[in-house]
């Protein structure tokens, strides 16, 4: 999302580096640059100018001017205030005792906010706690059937884990302008029976239009005035730009506003909304949609944000990735085999597993400080790990315990069963012997098993020539990494 606007932050702070010494003068270019990339990513005018006048303030004190590190320090001026400008946020979502929680999620059609609900009591539930949702919207077409729907696939992903239900009333759909008084009785009837089944939260779906307008704000405000929502989230579409931080401040005149969740950030756009919004609204970000999955969905840390702006990565963020996806257990396990050499394509194909439900590799990958400007162009197609899951997927068991007993024959067979060529399997099975290999020698590395586990929690071989894209490579973990079970 934030690629262009990264890019220029880094020119611009780069041109200032190479300085033999600060001055008011390349102080006050750099901030030109830096505002005209504001207004590049369809950031706001007031909120471009009032940004790049504070560091400029700042960065202008007799401290940073004498300083042997005028670069570093004038980046950490603008980190902190991007820090300042989109956050910061305090803890997500507090809950009530006794429950249910009750959130009351609001904003306009084609923002993804139906989806979204789901994708919220996905996260909720990972976080332990019971959800119900609620069918608000009884005017836009078959939206009570969408979040239904959206709900029972939440639900069957996470069953052994905290409950997600669904409450509607199909039939109480309403005419548009004819809705406020029904949608107020559905949604005092949710927060009953949220109640009587003790869920912990209950998040309310409600109606939405295509603008703003008189009928809509009335609708939203007297469910807001029935069941007394803890917390009022609205959702912004970040490709929206201008018109999504005008929709907010709209929203936030009429309604108790204390958090956005800002939806679209896989999208290629320009990201002014995630700059603006809190500006205008005062209520903080806390939640982003990175994707299309339920689990492509994530509290928002304006600190992280900020880094990833300046391309300094977000590794924290992959850090928490992988703990999510590595049980310990089994790490300690793997790192064990590697050492004795007894890692087999078995073991290959549970780590590559592990890794793609993590996410998007070009994502994962951009959280890495500098990896992100390197990866610009590059084409990393997730459709390359299908086919070596296919390659390893027509060996036999016998095969994959022992890719040494792979002759041309076996490669043969191997190839035609997973419709690619010879060479592609080859080139697997090289790769495969280099880790195999490397992780013995780190083991006899002055007992270097640390590095054994980070290559067992993920660490991966360079894949991207079996797509005949060049070298990539490709490495997801990190040496020191404490992990948590898997919930």
């Amino acid at each position: 999302m934030f690629d262009t606007l990264s890019d220029k932050m880094t020119d611009a702070f780069r041109r200032l580096s190479g300085q033999g010494r600060i001055t008011d003068s390349n102080v006050r270019d750099t901030m030109a640059d830096v505002r005209t990339a504001l207004l590049d990513a369809d950031v706001s005018l007031e909120v471009a100018e009032s940004f790049c006048d504070e560091v400029q303030a700042e960065a202008m004190g007799e401290e940073v001017l004498r300083s042997l590190r005028p670069g570093e320090q004038m980046i950490e001026i603008v980190h902190r205030r991007l820090v300042e400008l989109m956050g910061p946020v305090g803890e997500h979502l507090a809950a009530v005792d006794p429950g249910p929680t009750v959130i009351m999620v609001c904003g306009l059609q084609g923002t993804g906010k139906t989806t979204t609900c789901g994708k919220l009591a996905a996260w909720l539930r990972r976080n332990g706690r019971s959800v119900l949702v609620a069918a608000a919207d009884l005017q836009r077409p078959a939206a009570v059937e969408q979040l239904r729907i959206g709900v029972d696939r939440v639900a069957e992903q996470g069953k052994g884990q905290a409950r997600v239900g669904f409450y509607g009333e199909p039939e109480k759909c309403a005419a548009y302008g004819e809705a406020v008084g029904v949608a107020v009785e559905v949604c005092q009837r949710a927060v009953k029976q949220a109640r009587a089944e003790r869920y912990d939260v209950l998040l309310v779906d409600t109606a939405g239009r295509l603008h703003i307008d008189e009928p809509l704000m009335k609708e939203l405000r007297g469910v807001q005035f029935a069941i007394r929502p803890h917390h009022v989230l609205l959702v912004v579409d970040a490709m929206a730009g201008q018109d999504a931080v005008h929709s907010a401040a709209v929203f936030n005149e009429q309604l108790p506003i204390d958090g956005v969740i800002l939806t679209k950030l896989d999208s290629d756009t320009r990201g002014g909304a995630a700059l603006s919004v809190k500006h205008v609204t005062g209520a903080p970000i806390r939640f982003i949609g990175t994707g299309e999955g339920f689990d492509d969905f994530e509290a928002f840390h304006p600190e992280r944000m900020a880094g990833r702006i300046l391309g300094m990565g977000d590794v924290m963020s992959l850090v928490e990735k992988a703990r999510e996806e590595v049980d310990e257990q089994e790490a300690e396990d793997l790192a064990e085999k590697m050492a004795k050499g007894q890692f087999t394509m078995d073991d290959f194909l549970k780590q590559l597993r592990s890794l793609r439900r993590m996410g998007n590799m070009k994502q994962l990958l951009g959280m890495l400080p500098g990896v992100g400007k390197m990866l610009k162009g590059v084409d990393l197609d997730d459709g390359q790990f299908d086919r070596v899951e296919a390659i390893a997927g027509s060996m036999t068991a016998d095969e994959r315990a022992d890719v040494g007993k792979m002759n041309k024959s076996r490669v043969r067979r191997v190839s035609r069963g997973a419709g690619t060529s010879g060479p592609e399997v080859n080139k697997l099975l090289k790769q495969f012997e280099m880790i195999r290999k490397m992780s013995q020698n780190m083991s006899g590395m002055g007992g270097r098993m640390e590095a054994a586990k980070a290559m067992a929690a993920g660490d991966m071989p360079d894949m991207s020539a079996l797509a005949g894209r060049g070298s990539t490579k490709t490495k997801s973990g990190k040496a020191g990494f404490k992990r948590r079970k898997k919930r």
